[in-house]
């Protein structure tokens, strides 16, 4: 076994998340986007892994890990740093895709001892505005969800703009609909009783000291490069990559030269 190979259930916040590490150094952890788990990090984790301690978990309410109770607020960035203190880490690197970039930059604001370093692919961030646009795009979800057919809000969700260019890739294609098919649907359904950073993120990021690396695909829809614009110029210690030729999911997309961005940063801390 590989050091620091290791998985399953922490039981954390009153609540119990599905976790993966591997390898050993300075710890890393992988957060997932939304709808999806930690199997979209399949091409990172052994990667990351030769160098590092890298630690992958599903959030509440996807994957392996339970739901939330409804009604019980609960906080996606203290779970996250319950989940490090249960993996005896102090602070970690912290590698968040699109709703975990949003999940990363909660933890920075909330609790920045805990964070080395960011990278934020395909970022969210919370109290962003959403466009119309985008709100309208989502619409389908929503309404196939309050209608009570969460199966076809799945099929509306993997058929959006968003998903364009990870479609073009079948073998892709078929993982995501694998990781959606898996999910809960619990978000689409329920009104969820997650805690949001007060005030809103988006109006704090120049606190954020980690430095940062932000990572968006030339495709990505134009909401979440404008998110990616603000990140960068809001936060003192960030720069922008762009993934050419990559929507939304640059890190599944082009996994390769993803990792390598990665780990390169990551270098540049140790060094």
């Amino acid at each position: 076994m590989a050091p620091g190979r290791e998985r399953g259930h922490a039981s954390v916040n009153g609540t119990r998340l599905y976790y993966e590490t591997a390898g050993a150094g300075a710890p890393v952890v992988l957060v997932h986007a939304f709808t999806l788990d930690a199997r979209m990090w399949d091409e990172h984790f052994d990667a990351l892994a030769a160098r590092h301690h890298v630690i992958r978990y599903d959030a509440r309410g996807f994957g392996r890990s339970d739901v939330p109770r409804p009604g019980e607020p609960y906080s996606h960035a203290d779970d996250l740093a319950a989940l490090l203190e249960h993996l005896g880490e102090r602070d970690a690197h912290i590698v968040g895709a699109s709703m975990g970039a949003r999940f990363a930059v909660d933890l920075a604001l909330v609790r920045p001892a805990r964070v080395r370093s960011l990278a934020l692919l395909g970022a969210v961030v919370g109290g962003w505005p959403w466009s119309r646009q985008w709100l309208e795009s989502y619409a389908p979800v929503m309404r196939a969800a309050r209608a009570g057919d969460v199966a076809a809000a799945k099929r509306a969700w993997l058929a959006h703009e968003l998903f364009a260019p990870a479609r073009e890739q079948p073998a892709l294609a078929a993982r995501l609909e694998r990781m959606v098919a898996d999910y809960s649907g619990w978000h689409f359904a329920n009104a969820d009783p997650e805690r949001a950073v007060a005030p809103p993120a988006v109006s704090q990021l120049g606190r954020v000291r980690a430095p940062t690396l932000v990572v968006v695909g030339e495709r990505d829809l134009r909401e979440f490069r404008l998110v990616a614009e603000r990140v960068t110029r809001a936060v003192p210690e960030a720069r922008q990559v762009v993934v050419a030729g990559t929507g939304h999911l640059a890190g599944m997309e082009a996994p390769e030269r993803v990792s390598a961005l990665i780990a390169t940063f990551l270098a540049a801390q140790a060094a």
